[in-house]
């Protein structure tokens, strides 16, 4: 089964409101509705760096941004993983991403297990850790989800493709510029080792002095980025064909052989 990807690596400012960005991710899904999947990057909303906001600008599920996105996936017809939001759960904050689809509902949401504490990250001090692996069947597959730092710990994607049977990993990220070679041998090396399909979407642009990224990028199950991006907004698409994940599975056969102790 063909299906067409689309990943938006929305360019954020720091001079925009909530509402503004909002409006320009719209315009950018319309320029994407041709495609069966899209997927936006983590907290493109406020701005991962933007932590003292966090409180303020958090939402439930029913919030401006999950609503006008929703509304977008019933529009363009599309599987949309709406990236990540601050996500308000009575007095607890997540970074949360949210998983819409066609008809317009929220089908799935994973809150971010592995939250950064390297020095100049405040994010561990603001929101909580989830504590759950999450996967959704779909019309072409099963999907499970990273966000970000997530991707320097293997063990969650064995166990979303041992597990939970998933078949495409989605991957929103703020992941700023350095480190541009562990980005991308990850976005790889997480396809390839549990032969699954991975869609990254990080952001580009400019936080609170900090340059994201961008690069996002979609691998095959052979670990070999079929379409990806340089440092600047834009919207990278792919058709990829799901037969591809079965096949490989089937012919290589090593995750058949992987009895995890947990």
């Amino acid at each position: 089964m063909m299906i067409k990807v689309a990943s938006i690596q929305y360019w954020f400012s720091d001079n925009k409101t909530k509402s503004e960005r909002i409006t320009e991710v719209e315009g950018l899904i319309d320029q994407a509705k041709d495609a069966d999947l899209i997927l936006l990057p983590e907290v493109w909303n406020i701005g991962w760096r933007c932590f003292e906001q966090y409180q303020e600008e958090s939402e439930s599920l029913n919030g401006e941004t999950i609503s006008r996105i929703a509304q977008k996936a019933k529009q363009v017809k599309a599987y949309i993983l709406a990236g990540t939001i601050i996500e308000r759960d009575g007095d607890n904050l997540y970074n949360t991403a949210v998983f819409i689809d066609p008809k317009g509902e929220v089908i799935g949401k994973y809150r971010k297990i592995h939250l950064v504490t390297r020095k100049g990250s405040e994010e561990y001090k603001y929101v909580k850790p989830g504590n759950e692996i999450v996967a959704v069947n779909t019309d072409f597959g099963v999907v499970g989800f990273g966000i970000c730092y997530d991707l320097r710990f293997p063990e969650l994607y064995r166990k979303m493709a041992v597990q939970k049977g998933v078949e495409i990993f989605l991957q929103p990220a703020a992941w700023t510029l350095v480190r541009v070679e562990n980005w991308m041998d990850m976005n790889c090396v997480r396809a390839n080792e549990n032969l699954c399909y991975l869609v990254s979407c990080n952001c580009a642009g400019i936080n609170r002095g900090a340059q994201y990224l961008g690069h996002s990028t979609i691998v095959d199950p052979h670990g070999i980025a079929i379409a990806t991006s340089g440092i600047f907004g834009g919207i990278v698409k792919a058709e990829i064909d799901m037969n591809d994940v079965r096949k490989v599975r089937e012919e290589e056969g090593h995750l058949r052989k992987i009895v995890l102790p947990i």
